[in-house]
């Protein structure tokens, strides 16, 4: 479970009630962003911010923390951005920070952006605006507008699972962990196969595992490789499989992530293919599901609880302004099931 930050409550009558930015928002007669950037300091009408006070001093909402936050110079909290809060890896790497900041008597305060680089961009200027100590970025990938706003803001940033030279950063080792996986899939006999990657703009997921993959494969003898691009959704990986395995019929589906990889497994089992006797399957996360189903995933495991941990303690030291490794690689482990044959 993450640590808690409440926003606010009404009291009447000596009866507390826990408010929210959207009842304040209704009450003021304003939209919801409106009030939330009033209350992290942005730009707001004077009109707009005379109706917003006054349903305040009303209510007698109260921003608990961020009222005892906003009068100090320095404070205890981390932010924590994510890209969406329904994957594994970033449940895990949450479940990390969360419980080293604990330990370390911070607080972690979540945003999401649902996979929106606008709101992404946003969320840094708010969590500044807030006087937070500092800033985990799990981030997709690195814009111009993403630099800008580092500088602009005086809070240390750290990336998590993306790299930058302007950046300090904790990374997984994806292209090494592309790399042990083909050359695991090629000792197996498999010389006709399927890539299923992501865009490239996510360098971690859509560039560095297919290097360290295509590495493996420039080693290899009389190789096809079909290379082909999905999303992180497991029903767009679902609906592509039948077509790759008309056009192409590998005998193995290389897959960027675990997420994909279950796509795969489900498409081809509902193609009536047994797995792996008619199709192999490998991926990239060590989501637990892959050990629970039959057959388990042949994987490349992160360890994002272990990376969680390894990131708050390096942020921690750069508010301290203690020296920090500008790059952290987190590790990584083959894990072998049952979901990849061996051809002779």
């Amino acid at each position: 479970m993450f640590s808690c930050i409440l926003l606010g409550n009404e009291q009447n009558n000596g009866v507390v009630k826990k408010m929210t930015i959207a009842e304040i928002a209704k009450l003021a007669g304003v939209a919801k962003s409106t009030v939330s950037r009033y209350l992290n300091g942005g730009s707001v009408g004077e009109i707009t911010k005379l109706k917003i006070e006054r349903v305040i001093k009303e209510t007698g909402y109260i921003p608990n923390t961020f009222a005892r936050s906003l009068k100090a110079k320095k404070t205890n909290i981390i932010g924590t951005i994510v890209p969406r809060l329904n994957s594994y890896a970033t449940s895990q790497t949450l479940i990390g920070i969360d419980e080293e900041l604990r330990d370390q008597n911070y607080q972690l305060l979540i945003s999401n952006t649902s996979q929106n680089l606008e709101r992404e961009i946003e969320s840094i200027y708010s969590l500044a605006n807030q006087k937070i100590a500092g800033i985990i970025l799990l981030a997709t990938q690195i814009t111009g507008e993403h630099l800008e706003a580092f500088q602009k803001i005086d809070v240390p940033v750290l990336l998590v699972g993306q790299q930058h030279e302007h950046c300090y950063s904790l990374i997984h080792n994806d292209e090494a962990a592309g790399f042990e996986i083909g050359r695991y899939v090629l000792n197996q006999g498999h010389r006709k196969i399927a890539y299923l990657g992501v865009t490239e703009k996510d360098i971690a997921v859509g560039v560095k595992r297919k290097l360290g993959f295509q590495k493996a494969v420039q080693e290899a003898k009389d190789c096809e490789v079909n290379y082909f691009e999905t999303s992180f959704n497991l029903k767009e990986a679902i609906r592509m499989v039948p077509d790759i395995l008309a056009a192409y019929n590998p005998s193995i589906f290389v897959c960027a992530t675990d997420n994909i990889a279950l796509g795969v497994l489900k498409a081809a089992q509902m193609e009536g293919l047994q797995i792996p006797g008619d199709v192999s399957i490998t991926g990239f996360g060590g989501y637990e599901i892959t050990e629970i189903i039959h057959p388990g995933i042949t994987t490349a495991k992160f360890f994002y609880q272990e990376a969680g941990v390894l990131a708050a303690k390096k942020l921690i030291k750069l508010v301290n302004g203690d020296e920090v490794e500008k790059v952290t690689v987190s590790n990584f482990d083959i894990i072998l099931r049952n979901s990849v044959d061996k051809l002779s």
